[in-house]
């Protein structure tokens, strides 16, 4: 058209033009046609300079959209909706609201209208400022745009409302409003889902669906769709997917990835597998939703192989991405995966994110490397109360309960409040490392002096507290005092005490107790049988063992791993696939010669048959712990640390021979359990033999 002089553009083309621009956001091109429409004369005029705003509104520069504001001659109330719309939309929060000043100020005729508002009140929803959200309402009625522009109005303000909290309000906004569309019954269902008013939330969709299918929208759906994954209720997550298919909105992408979260999150991963499979477009949701439901359900591998074929498809992972994908490096104690993502992390511009930091520092904490978890806590921006509890409970679990407790007091030095999960971490880091007083201390305190109510958690913490520092009596008593019904996992953290501490008597009078409430797992039958057994008992040890067999629960073989090269190798007691078995074996055996120099005799209590005593030898030189460290200790340089992860708590003979060992060949030796870290130097160990 340029190119014709016969038709030039003229005041209404550019307009247009310039839209496209906007939505493309092609910035390049808008300042060309900019460029032409000065040379044509068009630089001042209404129209031009209103879309020329927009582009450069969105494309978020400020400065040159600024510049054509000023210039223009005259300004309607358009112009000063572009301008505010521009800043809303990037959040700026304080220069919108100037912008609405200045509007009002500069001439008389000019009023907020619809569009200013709705424009507005997202803004005002995301920055929580209630109080000026209820002053647009308050104008809204005196000037009547509720009569002329009601949905509009009605819905930008309930959504204000939901996401401030309060949902009464908003609930009476949305009962006033005389119609509705599709985007109103999202917004309101969307608000009770947001608050955590799942069960409210589906009875609105249900209500909106009685009105007629009109009303169905991606949107909506998705909002459904939260309400049944948080509720667990997939009966209805399932017709709503036949619901999806049947209105043709089962392509719709929003949709699409709503049905993928609610699966994965409920662990049904082959549906999820299959319907991510049949998507005809993804986005970084769909893989996001992907990698968090397989890091959930314990598929840490696959995790990595759907975010691999994330990159080769070209999609950028996204803060919710990394903070779904770190810990799958936690998970498998991969502490190469973990570097690499937080490279990837750094390189992408996330490292400064709150919640990125917080997954970092929880992964490294629990690939071993406490420090780095310290490191990354300091030079935090920001720290919310997820990030305390993460360093205090890291700590914990390497046992630096000294460490967790000075944190706690730097907490209160930041006025940082702590909340009923703080204090989880915190007497559980003080039961791993046998602060017995302190442990008691802080219960106390957490409810007289913090106003905290103890949950359920707190008095397992308690009893393990107890229990594990050989209070069994007193352990016993506190679970009598409760002011609530014990449940399985208490009596389990006393039952852990009797096997480690051997009190037969006391582990069948609570056995009895776990009987009859039903054990929630195979732990509990495990833990009697082994007592048994320990005790030499290896008929009663049976006798458990087929009650738990004739109950259906299987006992997990012990798996260890170990990470060499960014490679896994992954162990199970006796275990000779390995292709390097025989030189393990062999290894194996001559540390066994060494550390019997020194004093070694095997516990063959840990032995759970009736085998006989050199059987019992053998069987516990080949725990998968010690196969994974003679393999480490084979592979890896004398200077670097040996780290090894157990899928199971370590037996107190492994626990003794790997200090050995440390001794023996000289090497820094760190075990990750199911309870705890363990890391072994020059013959000892950080728990001083306290797990």
């Amino acid at each position: 058209m340029l190119r014709d002089a016969r038709c030039p553009p003229n005041k209404y083309t550019f307009p247009f033009v310039l839209k496209a621009c906007s939505v493309l956001q092609d910035l390049r091109a808008g300042r060309a046609i900019h460029r032409h429409a000065a040379r044509a004369g068009l630089h001042a005029d209404l129209f031009v300079c209103t879309a020329l705003i927009d582009l450069y509104m969105k494309c978020a520069r400020f400065v040159p959209a600024a510049a054509v504001f000023h210039a223009m001659p005259a300004r309607d109330a358009v112009a000063w909706n572009a301008m505010l719309a521009g800043y809303a939309l990037h959040g700026m929060y304080h220069h919108a609201l100037e912008c609405l000043l200045r509007m009002q100020e500069g001439c008389a005729s000019l009023r907020p209208n619809a569009s200013t508002l709705v424009a507005l009140l997202p803004l005002l929803a995301q920055q929580s400022a209630l109080c000026q959200g209820k002053s647009v309402h308050a104008y809204s009625v005196r000037a009547s745009l509720h009569d002329k522009d009601g949905v509009l109005v009605g819905t930008a303000l309930l959504d204000m409302y939901a996401k401030c909290g309060e949902l009464l309000y908003a609930r009476r906004v949305f009962e006033a409003m005389p119609i509705r569309n599709d985007v109103t019954w999202s917004a309101i269902i969307g608000g009770f889902v947001v608050c955590g008013r799942m069960t409210e939330a589906f009875g609105l969709f249900k209500d909106m669906l009685a009105q007629g299918l009109g009303f169905l929208s991606p949107t909506s759906v998705a909002s459904a769709l939260r309400a049944c994954a948080s509720l667990a209720d997939l009966h209805i997550g399932k017709q709503l997917h036949v619901l999806l298919a049947k209105s043709g909105l089962h392509s719709d992408l929003t949709a699409g990835n709503s049905l993928l979260s609610m699966y994965a999150k409920a662990g049904l991963i082959d549906e999820a597998t299959a319907l991510f499979d049949e998507m005809a477009a993804k986005d970084t949701v769909s893989y996001s939703a992907l990698v968090s439901g397989y890091v959930q359900n314990g598929m840490a591998d696959a995790a990595f192989l759907v975010f691999r074929k994330m990159q080769a498809c070209n999609v950028q992972p996204d803060v919710a991405t990394m903070v779904s994908l770190i810990p799958a490096c936690a998970h498998l104690a991969a502490l190469q995966h973990g570097k690499c993502s937080h490279g990837s992390v750094i390189v992408r511009g996330m490292a400064p994110e709150t919640s990125i930091c917080n997954a970092l520092m929880d992964m490294y904490a629990k690939c071993g490397r406490i420090d780095l978890s310290r490191q990354i806590f300091d030079v935090m921006p920001a720290r919310d109360i997820v990030s305390w509890n993460t360093m205090i409970a890291g700590y914990g679990i390497h046992g630096l309960g000294k460490e967790a407790t000075a944190l706690f007091l730097d907490m209160n030095n930041h006025a940082c409040e702590p909340d009923g999960v703080t204090f989880i971490c915190l007497i559980s880091a003080c039961s791993h490392s046998g602060l017995v007083t302190e442990g008691k201390r802080w219960f106390h305190m957490m409810a007289h002096k913090y106003g905290i109510t103890p949950r359920m958690e707190h008095y397992i913490s308690m009893v393990d507290l107890l229990a594990r520092g050989g209070f069994l009596d007193e352990a016993y008593q506190f679970i009598q005092s409760m002011p609530m019904k014990a449940d399985v996992r208490v009596w389990g953290a006393l039952l852990a005490a009797c096997r480690v501490h051997k009190n037969i008597d006391l582990g069948k009078q609570v056995a009895r107790m776990i009987q009859k409430l039903g054990p929630e797992g195979t732990g509990n039958f495990v833990l009697l049988s082994n007592m048994f057994s320990a005790a030499g008992r290896f008929d009663e040890a049976a006798e458990v063992r087929i009650i738990q067999k004739e109950k259906g629960f299987k006992k997990s073989p012990g798996c260890s791993w170990i990470e060499i090269n960014g490679s896994l190798h992954a162990f199970i007691g006796g275990d000779r696939s390995h292709p390097r078995s025989p030189e393990i074996y062999q290894e194996l055996d001559n540390i066994l010669v060494d550390i019997n120099k020194l004093g070694y005799q095997a516990d063959t209590s840990f032995v759970l048959q009736d085998l006989e005593e050199e059987e019992k030898e053998k069987a516990l030189l080949y725990h998968s712990e010690k196969l994974a460290i003679a393999f480490g200790v084979l592979t890896l340089s004398e200077d670097k640390t040996i780290f090894v992860t157990k899928n199971l708590r370590v037996c107190g003979d492994c626990h003794t021979v790997i200090k050995y060992m440390s001794l023996v060949r000289r090497r820094d030796i760190i075990v990750r359990d199911a309870n705890r870290f363990h890391h072994f130097k020059n013959g000892q160990c950080s728990c001083g033999d306290f797990w």
